[in-house]
């Protein structure tokens, strides 16, 4: 299992926009802790999408919903804001330090432009989302995943295989078990 290899002792090293670390905000809740591809990807603006339309049952369910981005804080604060997030935690990691520790890794060609990825990018729902391209909003070769991590440990863990890849949030949330 991904879980097992990844060293948790960076949770402390994982400074938030709001003056806390990604340890302190998951011992005293679960946090969904989201890594984004490039805030100019559609796929990554579905995902803003998705969650901001999660965002309550996230905050019922006890969940903190932090997101870990490319970008630097205050562009983030941008982008996030657009998608009614910016209320939430967000980690800047321009070096993609905190992507390698957990494993996520640089797409492949197929990853990224491949057919699924195709179809899905020109869809329309995808339509409402423009893509951007612009180095300071992110590596756009960067692969995305989702953990929920509680008291310093990942209890689960969702990472695409595709781009286009769309979690079923829901399921996520609901599978998890907080030990």
């Amino acid at each position: 299992m991904i879980a097992a290899d990844i060293d948790l002792t960076v949770l402390s090293e994982m400074a938030t926009n709001s003056n806390s670390n990604l340890k302190e905000i998951s011992d005293e809740k679960p946090v969904l802790l989201v890594f984004l591809r490039h805030f100019g990807c559609v796929f990554c603006k579905e995902a803003m999408s998705d969650l901001a339309k999660l965002k309550k049952e996230i905050v019922e369910k006890n969940f903190k919903l932090a997101f870990v981005h490319m970008a630097e804080q205050e562009l983030a604060q941008k982008y996030l804001d657009e998608h009614d997030l910016g209320d939430c935690v967000h980690i800047s990691d321009p070096e993609c330090k905190f992507y390698t520790t957990f494993r996520l890794t640089k797409g492949s060609f197929s990853q990224l432009y491949g057919l699924q990825t195709w179809i899905r990018g020109f869809s329309k729902e995808n339509k409402i989302h423009k893509f951007e391209k612009a180095k300071q909003l992110g590596d756009s070769t960067q692969m995305p995943g989702i953990f929920i991590i509680y008291k310093g440990n990942i209890t689960e863990h969702y990472i695409h295989k595709f781009a286009a890849d769309r979690p079923d949030y829901h399921a996520l949330l609901n599978s998890c078990s907080l030990k």
